[in-house]
């Protein structure tokens, strides 16, 4: 069951003992980044509660029921017609729920709460997932907690989100949170080289990028990180004083266009991969463990300019930058102060 999902084997673990002891709770958090398989575990826990031939309280995903609740008819837009109420997979027991583009609205959760009480038509249990649950606002919230008190024993709800500490503690207090890590490079790659047939240096760049989430590798672009990453080199060149200072500041013009907001934060993935890559290479120039392994000359040049030191300094005010944005510091000012710091560290 839980064996074809990649990573997280303390939340496997922990899922099957709730269901070999047949005690899942009636309401779980699946909180963690996104990316990280969270709704595909609360899938799975769906069919083992209904599946029609368990093995050690498992899903057999074979039968009828295990089929049909992996199929959602999901809409793709984003209109808020389109997202008011359950979404049923192809089982009657088993729907989903999503917000519309800003939080979920009062009669989604009525509705869920009134389904809720409905004994299976033909499963074992009822169970309603609530998709990125931190959209929940005051309002919702407070109808949700009258659902969370009295959810009847034949019903589950499981909250899935990437930010816990925005759900109400109210509501965190009324169910069971299981934890679900990021993936390490290694599951990422491994993963890449078995299911999505890329070359085994693409698989391990892509991984080592992927900041732990397997959907972001799964739909990264290699194309645009090689070119990504041979703009970055230059700058890291230009840092290390082995080139010219322009791809300093072409790097702060493009990094802070606001057309390309979303790509900052994989700009700044690229960098630490390739300045760990140089780190790795003042400690040991013959290292056989850096991700950017062709690039291994261009590496050791700028290896050679700077001092391990120097490194460890850059890697701390690139993870600085990254928790600085968290927090909604101007991008541009985050990057001068970045590159500045970088260069005259």
């Amino acid at each position: 069951m839980f064996d074809r999902l990649t990573g997280n084997k303390r939340a496997k673990d922990l899922l099957t003992r709730m269901l070999q002891a047949g005690r899942v709770p009636g309401a779980l958090i699946f909180a963690g980044i996104d990316g990280v398989g969270k709704k595909l575990f609360a899938i799975e826990v769906a069919k083992a509660l209904n599946c029609l031939q368990p093995k050690d309280a498992e899903a057999c995903d074979h039968c009828a029921a295990c089929v049909r609740i992996e199929r959602f008819k999901l809409s793709s837009s984003s209109k808020s017609e389109d997202n008011k109420s359950i979404v049923w997979s192809e089982h009657p027991d088993v729907g989903l729920l999503r917000a519309d583009n800003r939080n979920f609205k009062v009669d989604q959760i009525r509705e869920l709460e009134a389904e809720a009480h409905f004994r299976p038509y033909e499963g074992k249990r009822r169970t309603f997932l609530l998709d990125e649950a931190d959209k929940l606002n005051e309002s919702s919230s407070n109808a949700l907690l009258k659902t969370l008190e009295e959810m009847p024993a034949t019903s589950h709800l499981f909250l899935i989100t990437s930010r816990h500490d925005a759900l109400l503690p109210t509501i965190r207090s009324r169910c069971q949170t299981i934890r679900f890590a990021p993936l390490s490079a290694d599951e990422i790659e491994k993963y890449l080289l078995q299911n999505k047939k890329r070359s085994p240096q693409d698989a391990r760049a892509v991984a080592a990028l992927a900041g732990g989430s397997l959907a972001s590798a799964e739909v990264m672009n290699i194309d645009e990180y090689r070119t990504r990453r041979s703009a970055t080199i230059e700058l890291l060149g230009a840092l290390a004083g082995t080139g010219s200072r322009a791809p300093l500041l072409r790097a702060a013009e493009e990094w802070s266009d606001p057309k390309r907001k979303d790509e900052y934060e994989a700009s700044l993935g690229v960098l630490e991969m390739l300045a760990r890559d140089v780190w790795l290479l003042s400690l040991d120039p013959a290292s056989t463990i850096i991700t950017n392994a062709d690039l291994r000359e261009q590496l050791l040049k700028i290896a050679a300019r700077v001092s391990s030191r120097q490194i460890a300094n850059w890697l701390a005010r690139i993870e600085n930058t990254r928790r600085e944005l968290g927090i909604n510091i101007n991008r541009r000012i985050a990057t001068d102060a970045l590159f500045l710091g970088m260069a005259n560290a």
